[in-house]
């Protein structure tokens, strides 16, 4: 009997769940399957491919890199299955399941609102996860298929990842109206050694994407308050005299002054990202046109 012969669809389903979990009962209760008969599968799929696939840990699995490489074609021939048996046209109306959205603070503010009311109205039947952004797991949250779809920054994304540009944008300089600043026109210098407020949800540290731009000028800036995310420092300029560089669409409607600088800071660009194995998936393709259609 060949190798072939040997490997069932089951048996690929188990081995995609396990990659993903990294726990044989959290894998079974995702299958719908008792732990043993993931044991039983997870035995065989170790026979046909002569490889160990998953070592035991503490709490879980970790794949072999074998298998890591497997998971791959794994993931890309079950979509293929599940093609075969999905309708020919796809219709959002009724098309079930989740998707999973990874998103920055910022994009959490100024994308998501748009795109989670056109999900809503067109594909009522679809459920919708939006989770932080976390630069350092985005590969791996990717590549296990846990996220379908990333918003962020090009810096953010894998280069191997497909992308479509969403727009342009660019940082002000930006205080609360009470502050001993505002209403006035500062020097780059005099912006430079003002108390600043940066948010840094990457990393907690006191860096910015703006310092290399005042680098330029040989200026440092003068960071005193890291926050976790750009949505609460309107609040901390509000009750503090400081000010802070944050992207023109996340002040929109807020109380703040826009601080008139003699330079600007370099644009950046919003991109959507995702894993290359859904470049054919019908969901995918449609939630991307929605993005490319705002």
């Amino acid at each position: 009997m060949s190798k072939l012969d040997r490997l069932d669809l089951k048996q690929l389903r188990v081995f995609q769940a396990l990659i993903q979990e990294k726990n044989a009962s959290k894998a079974a209760n995702q299958l719908g399957l008792t732990q043993q008969a993931v044991s039983e599968h997870l035995k065989k799929l170790r026979d046909v491919f002569d490889d160990r696939l998953f070592l035991r840990k503490t709490n879980g699995f970790v794949p072999t890199p074998f298998a890591e490489n497997l998971a791959i074609g794994v993931d890309k021939l079950l979509l293929e299955f599940s093609a075969l048996l999905s309708p020919t046209v796809f219709n959002p109306e009724t098309i079930e399941g989740t998707f999973v959205i990874a998103a920055t603070d910022y994009a959490q503010q100024v994308v998501l609102p748009g795109l989670i009311s056109q999900l809503r109205k067109k594909s009522p039947k679809l459920k919708i996860i939006v989770r932080d952004f976390e630069l350092d797991k985005v590969n791996e949250l990717m590549e296990s298929g846990k996220v379908n779809l990333a918003i962020a920054f090009p810096d953010y994304i894998p280069d191997s990842y497909p992308i479509i540009k969403l727009f342009e944008e660019h940082h002000v300089c930006v205080t609360s109206p009470k502050a001993s600043i505002a209403n006035k026109t500062p020097t780059l210098a005099e912006i430079a050694s003002y108390p600043s407020i940066i948010a840094s949800p990457s990393r907690p540290n006191f860096k910015g994407s703006i310092d290399d731009w005042f680098k330029k000028f040989g200026l440092k800036r003068n960071v005193v308050v890291s926050a976790p995310c750009f949505s609460i420092v309107p609040m901390y300029l509000e009750t503090t005299d400081s000010i802070a560089f944050l992207p023109s669409r996340a002040i929109t409607s807020l109380d703040l002054i826009e601080i008139a600088l003699e330079e600007s800071p370099d644009s950046f660009d919003v991109i959507a990202a995702w894993h290359p194995r859904y470049n054919e998936d019908a969901l995918q393709k449609w939630v991307v046109s929605l993005l490319k259609a705002e």
